[in-house]
């Protein structure tokens, strides 16, 4: 094993200088490109996954639990439930939930100078955890929750702030119209901040406002909400800590998660694995057709050299070793090379952003690059596998039995 590992190695340095170092150059060359685009492809697909799923959830939680109603949609404007500290509790003991907060929805229509937008309004109290949507924020401050009676400091997206025109500080009327049309309630808010989440369903819709304003609009209680926004520790568990949650709940209640709310979001973001995985399809491909041309090169090269070494004795899968082993020093190089590039030009990716997207088709600007370690760990490791054993077939075109032929073939 030793001899046939010194010799693959001497011949791995000799072949620079003849045909076959220019196939060997190419082996490597596209042995590192396909790692490269392997490595790339699924870090930019995690991070562009991870940066929009956030922004989803940054917005409504993961789970929301409310009034259970029979056809009734559940994206806005929820019938009044009773807020309840017991159910809070219980929630909020679930495994895998990381905190529970009240919001409502009501529709309305924002007017500013005479010009009209329609917009949902979202009410949270002053409990509401702003963190996770200050990354939102692109001008202003946070609701000041300051007023007894209710805050008349309102939230709006820059897209609504440029259809009406709206600057900050600038006093708005909302309209809010009775289910029945009876009767029609106005509202007069100042614009104390504006977001920018670059979700068009977000941007274009939502206004955010203080709870009790929509509690006394629609003539609730001053403990009826709309619903619980509920977060999980774990994104990757929703579905599992919804399942939990929907057991403690009580009649009547009932829970979604935000995959369900919002499936379209979610739906497109899944199709971003269909394409990573026939680009893994197509790379697998060109690289077992890479390597096994690559050997058989090699191998055809230096069938005198194979016959020489029959005549002297050697056995047939000594030199078979020979080939493998010179085939894999090669595949190692390029596999090498490509993920030092494609971890070098992801850490480029994060530090610079020299990516960009449009907003519009992609709810983000700069392409987003999230490393996860153990996968770039199995591209490698896969990639050593397949090359190994797509190297092994051509060596099986070696015959023992013909040290004379291989010898006199020119």
């Amino acid at each position: 094993m030793n001899l046939a590992f010194t010799i693959a190695r001497k011949l791995a340095v000799s072949s620079q200088r003849s045909f076959a170092g220019f196939i060997i150059r190419l082996s490597v060359l596209a042995t590192a490109v396909s790692v490269m685009a392997l490595i790339i492809t699924v870090s930019f697909v995690n991070g562009f996954q991870r940066e929009v799923s956030e922004k989803v959830f940054s917005f409504w939680g993961h789970i929301r639990v409310q009034q259970y109603i029979p056809g009734k949609s559940i994206v806005a404007e929820e019938l009044p439930m009773t807020k309840n500290d017991s159910l809070e509790k219980v929630i909020s003991h679930v495994a895998g939930v990381k905190k529970i907060q009240p919001f409502a929805t009501r529709s309305a229509v924002m007017e500013f100078n005479k010009s009209i937008e329609g917009v949902l309004i979202k009410g949270i109290s002053a409990q509401y955890d702003s963190v996770p949507f200050m990354r939102f924020l692109q001008e202003g401050n946070w609701i000041n929750w300051s007023d007894s009676n209710y805050s008349q400091d309102v939230l709006i997206s820059s897209e609504q702030a440029r259809l009406l025109n709206i600057h900050l500080k600038d006093t708005i009327s909302l309209y809010f119209i009775s289910p029945d049309e009876s009767t029609r309630t106005y509202r007069k808010v100042r614009v104390c901040g504006i977001y920018r989440t670059s979700i068009a369903e977000y941007d274009q819709l939502f206004v955010i406002a203080d709870l009790r304003m929509l509690q006394r609009v629609s003539n609730w209680a001053n403990d009826q909400i709309g619903g619980y926004e509920v977060f999980v520790i774990q994104p990757s568990e929703i579905k599992t800590v919804h399942a939990k949650v929907t057991e403690v709940l009580p009649l009547q209640t009932g829970s979604n998660t935000i995959e369900e709310i919002f499936p379209n979001i979610f739906d497109w973001l899944l199709i971003q694995n269909l394409n990573r995985n026939v680009l893994f399809i197509i790379l697998g491909i060109v690289g077992l057709i890479n390597m096994a041309t690559c050997l058989l090169v090699l191998i055809l090269e230096r069938t005198r050299m194979v016959g020489i070494l029959q005549t002297l004795g050697a056995p047939g899968k000594m030199i078979r070793y020979i080939f493998l082993y010179q085939a894999m020093l090669i595949a190692m190089t390029g596999i090498l090379l490509g993920c030092l590039a494609g971890l070098a030009l992801c850490w480029l990716q994060q530090a610079t952003g020299f990516i960009r997207l449009d907003e519009a088709s992609y709810y983000v600007s700069v392409a987003p690059v999230h490393i996860i370690g153990w996968q770039i760990l199995l591209i490698v490791g896969s990639a050593l596998v397949i090359c190994f054993l797509c190297l092994l077939l051509p060596t099986l075109i070696i015959r023992t039995d013909r040290p004379i032929q291989y010898i006199q073939l020119r």
